[in-house]
């Protein structure tokens, strides 16, 4: 199945895919073919990068990149560079055309997305020690190629969550680094929920002051039980999230940020306990599903989250703000007179669409502001919020409801896109959720987001995002593990035309080289599993 960036690619795109002369390049390229009887080029002393000053940025970036483990620094050069950067306005906004010849390298590109991915090909057409950040004795040659290429699909995300467990800084950039060396260009930065508010909002500061502290956490890894143990305050500030977003832009990748509302409010509420519909709101964080949410029927709700999502959108220039949405049970509002006061002026007929019109004020605020709302797709069961695009947890059926009305959806189901769940490694010292359904990375490598949906609601879906929850990572190494290799399956779900998919060809690019570059990053990733023999 084909979105509108696949029928784009028909026109610009049309070198035959040669399966067989597919370098292991992840994700796939759409289109590789290699010179037959041509010498590859070699890196050497004395080269040169140069070429249209739109993609000034994208040379500096190749020279930062190629620099470390080879000790070779690119020359600038206005006439005849050895990697030639050319802008080709005939290419999709975030494609690429490459030609790797024997002394000369030719990108081109109509944007500097475009660009940017070539020279992360370019990376990988190089042996996995390229990613290593001090020298490596060797020479570095690519095969002579030439590959056009273009996503499938505009979003290909990871969410990340520091509210159950902490991540800091450098942790985030890390992952951003990977992230990037295999194009994905959305980070999901979940920033709040019960167990921890982690952005720093200035107008609220007891938002950070008590809420981003806990009393106490679950632990060992059980939903239930408590340590006792305080956690100070743990949150970003502004500075650093400016930081953060700035780092990401120079790698293409766009943040997200989310805001729960109106469910996931524990940590709010013991900063404002007054925004609670309970007078004795339970502000206990375990792990699960907790039953305190912010009163929609209080004004001073609308007052703080509008003042949050203000300083958000100063601080996030991405056109999407995700307003969370899920797992709001409405035990509280049934039993708040303001609630049902609200619900009756608003003409709901129910709890659920009390919360659709809660997410329809606030896409509306955040429309004002020039932004997107995105939410989970709990905010359809009141009705189909005007305004908002869906993100499809609770399997794909929500996301292709809202698609086919018209709604743009992000297709991150569970446990397809769940990479908190069990991979099935042998003898795998990591803890994750206990009962829930193994997603091992063939079974990620098995998403079509498009399936299901006639063609002309597939433009629709906007593309996928895998899901890492904290609530059992303990740290760096452990979130290495869960999120990788299975990031790269989902890189290549949101790159690679459906019909150039195979698991037997994505699973050889990746153990002959994949894994490598992966270790060459840095990262703590789990081992590449396959299904039984007998499967």
């Amino acid at each position: 199945m084909r979105t509108l960036l696949t029928a784009a690619l028909a026109v610009t795109l049309t070198l035959p895919c040669l399966r067989a002369a597919v370098p292991d390049i992840v994700p796939r390229p759409v289109s590789v073919a290699e010179q037959a009887g041509a010498k590859p080029f070699t890196l050497a002393w004395g080269q040169t990068v140069g070429g249209d000053a739109r993609f000034a940025g994208e040379m500096e970036t190749l020279r930062q990149t190629l620099f470390p483990a080879t000790g070779i620094w690119l020359k600038p050069a206005e006439a005849n560079p050895t990697f030639a950067f050319v802008h080709d306005a005939t290419l999709p906004k975030e494609g690429y055309a490459l030609t790797v010849a024997e002394g000369k390298v030719e990108i081109r590109a109509s944007e500097p997305a475009g660009a940017f991915y070539a020279i992360q090909t370019i990376r990988q057409l190089f042996p996995a020690d390229i990613y290593r950040k001090a020298p490596v004795r060797g020479t570095w040659t690519m095969p002579a190629v030439t590959i056009k290429d273009a996503p499938r699909y505009a979003w290909r995300g990871i969410m990340l969550d520091p509210c159950r467990n902490f991540f800091g800084v450098a942790s985030l950039k890390r992952q951003l680094d990977a992230m990037a060396a295999h194009k994905l260009n959305v980070l999901h930065w979940h920033l709040t929920d019960d167990q921890g508010w982690r952005i720093e909002i200035k107008k609220y500061p007891r938002l950070t002051e008590i809420g981003a502290a806990r009393p106490s956490t679950p632990r060992p890894f059980n939903r239930l039980k408590q340590d006792g143990e305080p956690v100070p305050p743990q949150f970003y500030t502004q500075e650093e999230i400016r930081e953060v977003v700035a780092y990401a832009a120079k790698l293409h990748i766009t943040i997200v940020p989310e805001i729960e509302m109106p469910g996931h409010a524990v940590a709010a509420i013991r900063a404002y306990p007054e925004l609670a519909c309970a007078a004795n709101p339970d502000l206990t964080p375990n792990w699960g599903v907790l039953k305190e949410i912010f009163c929609a029927g209080n004004p001073k709700t609308y007052e703080l989250l509008e003042g949050v999502l203000d300083e958000v959108v100063a601080l996030f220039p991405g056109a999407y703000v995700h307003i969370g949405g899920d797992e709001a049970p409405k035990t509280r509002w049934n039993a708040c007179p303001k609630c049902q006061a609200k619900m009756k002026a608003l003409g709901c007929k129910n709890m659920h669409e009390l919360q659709t019109k809660f997410a329809e004020h606030f896409a509306a605020y955040l429309a004002k502001k020039g932004r997107n709302c995105i939410g989970w797709d709990e905010i359809l069961e009141g009705g189909l919020p005007k305004g908002a695009a869906i993100m499809s947890w609770r399997g794909t059926s929500a996301g292709v409801k809202a698609a086919k009305a018209g709604h743009k959806v992000v297709m991150t189901p569970k446990p397809v896109c769940y990479i908190d769940y069990n991979q099935l490694v042998p003898n795998d010292p990591y803890e994750y959720i206990p009962n829930n359904t193994p997603n091992p990375i063939w079974i990620t490598y098995s998403i079509d987001p498009s399936e299901g949906l006639p063609p002309e609601a597939q433009p629709f879906v906007l593309g996928l995002q895998g899901n890492l929850w904290a609530e059992y990572i303990r740290a760096d190494e452990d979130c290495d593990w869960k999120m990788w290799p299975r990031a790269a399956a989902i890189a290549e779900i949101g790159w690679t035309p459906q019909a150039d998919r195979k698991w037997e060809d994505f699973h050889g690019r990746m153990s002959r080289a994949g894994m490598a570059r992966l270790q060459r990053l840095g990262l703590n990733a789990a081992p590449l599993t396959e299904p039984p023999k007998d499967k």
